[in-house]
């Protein structure tokens, strides 16, 4: 029997870009502008988001997942009719709620004057275990501002952009003259399970409003600890978003840990922009519906508590508006994780509260 890349020629994916032409560059060098990652160091040399410092004491699996790429991005502006991808992993990692793509692949994206725009995967093969190059072809030597973003599940130890030699590369189109918004909480807000980088919705919310969001998202083990908050509330930040719900066990959790949280914030924070945000799945989950709306008035007993104290920078967005009906059945892989239209659905709605908390223009 033909396999399918002898049915459809599409699907065949080279590991190497062959003998085009290119120049490689590290991204950690200037020009290009890295986001939402620390840089690999002699304790741990690959790319993360967080500390071992931080995520160990709370746990090995929130030390591994601390290590995950995803958020982050390269941003950088070039003529290259052709932008190359050369990356090597520590760990690729696979799931069963998202395609490779979207755990080990990076995507590229123009950012121009009025938006962003998709253009394209750099697709690695089936049989990669620890690295690949892929190149994607432009529609001329037109000099743009580029942003690729990194896997959603995946630990990257070094990654080289190649351009065509004689290509100029310059500094990105840059962000609003803003602090970074930070997104903290559960495997949605990690990602899972966008098709591509670019989909998880702190990236959708990165693009619409053209500003830095770090992604904070710990599939299956953010869980309003009071060390996180402490090592949050350090980040310079212009709005903190609030979203770890799913992960916790059961609603008697969530009470004991979801103002403490707000609060131990609040310390060095007190007038940020402070966003709590309810499970998006009450219609699709098939857990006990009444525990998730108990789930909801946890968040919204956190969020009227803080406003009777006087809090005027304290949000409240209801998950249950995200996937309404005709379509409420529609916005999920599996009925907990978005897909890629419930992570624009929630993008908008998140970014909507968000511009509004920051008076942002358009």
């Amino acid at each position: 029997m033909e396999s399918y890349i002898n049915i459809d020629k599409n699907m065949i994916v080279n590991k190497t870009i062959g003998d085009v032409p290119v120049i490689w560059r590290d991204v950690r060098e200037a020009p290009f502008m890295l986001h939402g990652l620390l840089l690999p160091n002699e304790s741990e040399p690959y790319y993360h988001r967080i500390p071992e410092s931080v995520t160990m004491p709370l746990g090995a699996e929130l030390c591994r997942k601390g290590k995950l790429s995803a958020g982050g991005r390269v941003r950088f502006t070039t003529d290259s009719p052709y932008i190359a991808i050369r990356v090597k992993f520590v760990e690729l990692g696979q799931t069963n709620v998202m395609p490779l793509i979207g755990s080990a692949g990076f995507d590229l994206f123009i950012d121009g004057e009025f938006g962003s725009r998709y253009v394209k995967e750099f697709r690695l093969p089936m049989d990669s275990s620890d690295g690949y190059e892929q190149i994607i072809e432009l529609d001329g030597a037109i000099s743009r501002s580029y942003t690729v973003n990194f896997p959603i599940g995946s630990v990257v130890e070094r990654v080289e952009i190649g351009l065509k030699p004689e290509a100029s590369v310059s500094a990105p189109r840059p962000y609003r003259d803003i602090a970074p918004i930070t997104v903290y909480g559960s495997s949605i807000v990690h990602g899972y399970s966008s098709t591509h980088p670019g989909y998880a919705y702190p990236a959708i919310i990165s693009r619409e409003l053209n500003v830095d969001v770090r992604n904070f998202g710990f599939a299956g083990v953010a869980k309003g600890e009071i060390p996180m908050a402490e090592w949050l509330a350090d980040l310079e930040t212009s709005v903190f978003v609030c979203d770890y719900d799913h992960n916790v066990p059961n609603p008697e959790y969530l009470k004991a840990t979801h103002y403490p949280f707000y609060l131990e914030y609040r310390k060095k924070n007190p007038t940020t922009p402070y966003i709590m945000i309810t499970r998006p799945n009450y219609y699709t989950c098939q857990q006990d519906r009444k525990q998730i709306l108990r789930r909801r008035d946890v968040v919204m007993e956190s969020y009227l508590k803080a406003r009777a104290e006087g809090d005027e920078n304290v949000y409240f967005i209801d998950g249950l508006s995200f996937c309404y009906a005709p379509h409420q059945y529609d916005f999920s892989v599996d009925g907990v994780h978005p897909n890629d239209p419930g992570f624009i659905r929630m993008a908008d709605a998140i970014g909507t509260v968000i511009r509004h908390a920051l008076e942002l223009s358009e």
